[in-house]
């Protein structure tokens, strides 16, 4: 069964409650639910976290170098301005997709410039939490090649 973490940044958790119109009404809960639903029907063992702070989140980054297949990163806010993300990603040998719930290229231009974009596979955005489940099939199939 292959591992995948699934990793969230700043402000997620409160997903349903903040910028409704960007994000939409579901929250991080319903997202883990639906993503652990998947993983269910499809063979997968994922591990979903979050958290606010820089330090956890690189934490979890490099201990899943040795016991995850894949990962899966929505880093929020930090996917513009952290170098140590970018650089505990970067020490990784097993495939990363960076996702996003909005088209980050339809907001502001800060937000445009993604640090974790050049060690990923691939960047999924725009779809609101149907991304997750995106990620969580382009993981799959990536990791079964």
């Amino acid at each position: 069964m292959k591992k995948i973490i699934i990793l969230n940044g700043p402000n997620l958790n409160l997903l349903g409650e903040r910028e409704k119109s960007q994000y939409g009404s579901f929250t991080l809960k319903d997202i883990e639910k639906t993503c652990k639903q998947y993983a269910k029907e499809n063979n997968l063992d994922i591990f979903f976290f979050q958290s606010n702070i820089e330090g956890e989140i690189i934490e979890k980054i490099q201990n899943a170098r040795n016991s995850q297949n894949g990962l899966i990163i929505n880093a929020g806010g930090y996917t513009h301005t952290s170098v140590a993300i970018h650089d505990a990603l970067k020490i990784l040998k097993i495939p990363i997709i960076e996702l996003h719930i909005s088209n980050i290229y339809n907001r502001e231009d800060f937000r445009h410039k993604s640090l974790i974009s050049k060690v990923a596979k691939g960047v999924i955005c725009g779809f609101g939490s149907n991304g997750y489940t995106m990620a969580l099939e382009a993981m799959k199939n990536y990791l079964n090649k």
